[in-house]
């Protein structure tokens, strides 16, 4: 059903491949829409090692919801910064993950994860809950369930 990564010799274990998740912030998630366009956005994301889901957050009513709510399949994509060698080209790490999203209901849930997902980008615990507080009682949150993961390490050039 899934396809393998060709150039084996490129390709990172599983255990590399959470990593990347953990230390990223952002990537790209694909869904189809309900008139079966492909929809890809970037947005910032948690890794939950205890559940072994990726968190997002988003506003409700949007495209991406509307999406989500017609067909759970997605595709998620990270890739790292990578590192220039001096030259033009760049080597960098590249994630995919196959799954299926659902919707978070826990109110409670959602606040911790938010928490946990703006501690990617500040330590500033003020202004963190001033954030969920804020903005906590509008924010939807899905959970994707990974189906098949994929990862490797490129060297352009």
């Amino acid at each position: 059903m899934f396809r393998e990564v060709r150039r084996t010799k490129q390709q990172l274990d599983h255990l590399s491949c959470i990593e990347i998740l953990k230390k990223e912030k952002r990537g790209v998630l694909s869904v189809i829409d309900a008139d079966g366009w492909p929809y890809g956005m970037p947005l910032n994301h948690w890794y939950n090692e205890e559940d072994g889901k990726l968190y997002f957050h988003c506003g409700h009513g949007g495209h991406r919801e509307e999406a989500l709510m017609q067909n759970p399949k997605v595709s998620y994509c990270v890739t790292g910064e990578g590192k220039n060698n001096g030259e033009w080209y760049l080597t960098f790490e590249s994630v995919i993950v196959f799954g299926t999203a659902e919707f978070v209901e826990d109110r409670k849930k959602i606040y911790e994860i938010s928490r946990r997902l703006s501690r990617k980008f500040t330590g500033d615990e003020a202004y963190i809950e001033q954030e969920v507080q804020d903005h906590g009682p509008a924010t939807a949150m899905f959970a994707i369930t990974p189906v098949h993961m994929t990862g490797k390490r490129v060297k352009e050039k």
